[in-house]
């Protein structure tokens, strides 16, 4: 069971102090976490065109995951791992097997993922102090990255990582390297290539199929594991990587009133999830039985992955 936890106020919604005529003073986000002035790599976050080794791989990246995530991919996805029957694993263990995992599709980031998760929860427990529910959401993010595990199937990274975005209806022309689709099967589909597809109007997200990844399966994973975080704490899980969504606005037509509450929420995590990743070290002794304690409040001691 879920529940719905009091929505934030947005007097500075999606603010960020931006600094004016080249100064190099500092960003700051809503409560004070300063952000980088650029990524690990030295550049903007989220550039995808700028000309480095590192990118020419994402761009490859997304050419192979755009081509391959169908609706018959996804459904053939979701029956296999819904039945959770890989492992069964504390939410601290979990953790631990992401420090030998780096996410290709991630122009910002080369560290293990263990780092990003502790600088995102670290950086939001400075600003929403009393928000324990959503520490604990940047906590377990990424969890779902397992899956490029050999324990939980060793899936390519395209099948696991990277931008999300729903099939069975038309890609929308946000979605980052969007001219691959062309070479995926479902693009020249009649059935799914319209505006609202196999979907209608106002639907809800709940019912719409995401392209298969790390957040799918760990919304799946957490609700099925009946996990007490709110319902803004789930939304946050399944959709963090939407960034056509909640950078772009596409796809509204098929949320519900509940979605546009809880949209709030993950565009309030989503600036922490990005401007978080940097060299900046985490004491993981040091915070761990801080989580620890979360995890007793809002999750079993082993859950089924």
């Amino acid at each position: 069971m879920t529940i719905i936890v009091d929505q934030p106020q947005f007097e500075n919604e999606d603010k960020v102090q931006i600094p004016k005529n080249g100064e190099k003073s500092e960003l700051v986000l809503d409560g004070g976490f300063c952000v980088p002035h650029a990524n690990t790599f030295g550049h903007n976050f989220r550039d995808y065109d700028v000309e480095s080794e590192r990118q020419k791989s994402v761009e490859n990246f997304y050419r192979v995951n755009h081509i391959n995530q169908t609706v018959d991919f996804v459904k053939r996805m979701r029956h296999g791992y819904e039945k959770l029957d890989k492992v069964e694993l504390s939410i601290w263990e979990c953790c631990e097997l992401l420090n030998e995992i780096v996410d290709e599709s991630d122009p910002d980031l080369d560290e293990p993922q263990i780092e990003h998760l502790l600088q995102t929860a670290e950086a939001i427990r400075k600003d929403y102090p009393n928000q324990d529910w959503l520490h604990l959401t940047a906590l377990i993010h990424d969890l779902g990255k397992v899956l490029l595990h050999p324990s939980f199937g060793e899936l390519p990274q395209w099948a696991v990582v990277g931008d999300t975005f729903p099939v069975g209806c038309a890609f929308d022309k946000s979605i980052v390297h969007k001219k691959y689709f062309v070479e995926n099967p479902d693009y020249n589909n009649p059935t799914y290539n319209s505006k609202n597809g196999i979907y209608s109007q106002g639907c809800g997200l709940e019912n719409v199929m995401m392209s298969w990844g790390h957040d799918d399966y760990m919304y799946l994973v957490a609700k099925e594991n009946r996990t007490t975080l709110p319902s803004a704490g789930l939304f946050i899980i399944r959709y963090h990587s939407f960034y056509a969504l909640h950078r772009s606005g596409a796809y509204k037509h098929l949320m519900n009133d509940e979605d546009a509450e809880n949209l709030k929420w993950l565009q309030i995590f989503n600036k922490y999830d990005l401007y978080s990743k940097s060299k900046v070290r985490v004491d993981v002794e040091k915070v761990k039985p801080y989580y620890q304690s979360l995890i007793n409040k809002y999750f079993p001691a082993k859950l089924k992955w």
